[in-house]
């Protein structure tokens, strides 16, 4: 990847005969190995799986081009999207699950492990309509039957399938309220935060 042997080097010595313990109040565990994955909250982590993902996605990508597969990928971190636009539903869940199974075979390849729980599929339309679009079912694949959902939280955004942002607000401006009288509360009290 063009990276300097230097930087290489460093990378090796932090990902190489790591050793961690847990400690929770008093209670400390004792030094244990951990040989696999980069450290939970390490500032480092979000760099090395980008590192590390960003060859994963370039062939991830080229092989849905030789299928002629036409998905658009946003990734992010460890988390990403495949986008399919059409005007049914039949086929962009046809090439949802072709691109799902070339991505687990893909994963499988870099060793890494999909969670499947955490799959979830959600159409945008237009139209006013009954809208009941079929579920992508993903069990031949290893994954479950998706049913398409009303709404969709990705990013800290709330989606509704007409891309109105009504739900969003009242979330967000509900949960603001609700620290504004958590603040009205601590302000009262006699040891914490003052009314002002």
């Amino acid at each position: 990847m063009g990276l300097d042997r230097c930087i290489i080097g460093f990378f090796s010595n932090y990902l190489i005969d790591r050793k961690t313990s847990y400690q929770w109040n008093s209670f400390s565990s004792s030094i244990f190995n951990i040989n696999v994955g980069v450290g939970q909250g390490s500032a480092l982590s979000p760099i090395l799986s980008t590192l590390y993902l960003s060859p994963f996605l370039y062939i991830l990508e080229e092989h849905l081009k030789i299928l002629k597969i036409p998905i658009s990928i946003i990734p992010f971190v460890d988390d990403g999207l495949f986008i399919s636009q059409d005007k049914s539903f039949d086929i962009p869940n046809s090439r949802l699950f072709c691109s799902y199974n070339v991505m687990t075979n893909s994963l499988d390849k870099f060793s890494f492990i999909v969670e499947h729980s955490k799959t979830e599929v959600f159409h945008f339309s237009r139209p006013h309509g009954p809208f009941n679009p079929p579920p992508l079912d993903l069990l031949p694949l290893g994954g479950l039957i998706l049913s398409p959902k009303n709404s969709w939280k990705y990013l800290g955004f709330i989606f509704n399938r007409k891309l109105i942002f009504h739900q969003h607000i009242d979330f967000y401006s509900n949960s603001a309220l609700s620290s504004v009288k958590c603040m009205k509360l601590l302000g009262n009290s006699s040891h914490s935060i003052t009314p002002l």
